[in-house]
């Protein structure tokens, strides 16, 4: 028994619309004589009658009508596809869950999303803020795609890509007699009233690095958890700091100056996802623009660069 082919059924409702070979041409801006031919091929092939002809104009044949229904039916599904297809290219209706470190969450990830919305702007982001020991439970329970921490998670069901490598930087309060200085060391630092993280805590270890490279013991004045409080206390005049440059990647930051550190120690940002789970087309862009935000916050770095 003959089928008929897509282009067939294509035609056949070009020529349902319009009633006529020339305006079904016209509309899928074909020849004539091409459209009538495969009509007439399609009758033959199927042994139907499709349409009835007289002066000129074609209309459905009465026997046919069901093939015709049909027909309707078909391109209704495929305008439906078409609407789909739209919606998963603008992102609607779909949610893109992922996390970060609060270091990356504070300037970085608007910049990434910011290249998110305007590619898929009705697309639903949820961004979570999580601590690294909050990492494993939020990826293998799948609350999110994927998460870009400072660094690696340790676990065996999670895999880690690296994506960027940044430095520590000294940040000061404006005006402060270190500011006078092109760069900072960890042991003009040590002198100040120190603000800090815990070095128990992994975040709190990297930025203690640099201290423990030049034998220094770190005694803090005052503690914060987040990269967020550390700078915050900076900029209030309350003390010195070591800090992640993607926790400063920002042009204007007023009451806080940012200097290099004489002792060059570098920082990582890692993405984390479940082992094996494929991520969608949604993340893996998502993953891309924080490449390369965070790629820019480090070579395109306006403090940074001025000072070179």
């Amino acid at each position: 028994m003959s089928e008929m082919t897509l282009r067939q059924i294509e035609v056949i409702r070009a020529v349902m619309m319009t009633g006529t070979i020339s305006g079904a041409a016209e509309m899928l801006n074909v020849s004539a004589p091409g459209i009538s031919r495969l009509v007439k091929h399609t009758e033959e092939s199927l042994g139907i009658r499709l349409f009835e002809r007289k002066a000129g104009l074609f209309t459905p044949s009465v026997e046919a009508s069901r093939v015709f229904d049909q027909v309707r039916e078909v391109y209704r599904g495929v305008e439906n596809l078409q609407l789909a297809l739209g919606s998963l290219q603008k992102g609607e209706a779909v949610r893109l869950s992922f996390a970060t470190a609060p270091s990356i969450a504070q300037f970085i990830a608007a910049r990434a999303l910011r290249q998110v919305r305007s590619r898929y702007d009705d697309l639903f982001v949820d961004l979570n803020v999580l601590k690294i020991e909050e990492t494993v439970e939020y990826l293998l329970l799948e609350r999110g795609e994927f998460v870009i921490m400072s660094s690696a998670v340790e676990n065996a069901a999670i895999e880690n890509e690296e994506i960027a490598e940044g430095r520590l930087v000294a940040v000061l309060p404006e005006g402060h007699p270190l500011t006078r200085q092109k760069q900072v060391s960890v042991a003009d630092l040590a002198k100040e009233e120190l603000i800090g993280v815990d070095p128990s805590d992994p975040y709190g270890a990297l930025l203690a690095e640099p201290f423990a490279m030049a034998g220094l013991e770190v005694n803090f004045a005052m503690r914060g958890r987040f990269a967020q409080t550390v700078v915050s206390l900076v900029r209030h005049g309350l003390g010195v700091a070591v800090i992640d440059e993607f926790s400063v990647a920002e042009v204007y930051m007023p009451g806080l100056e940012r200097r290099p550190l004489v002792e060059d120690v570098r920082i990582k940002s890692y993405v984390s996802r479940k082992k094996g789970r494929v991520l969608s087309g949604y993340a893996e862009y998502a993953i891309a623009q924080f490449r390369r935000e965070l790629g820019r916050a480090v070579e395109d770095g306006p403090w940074y660069r001025a000072r070179k």
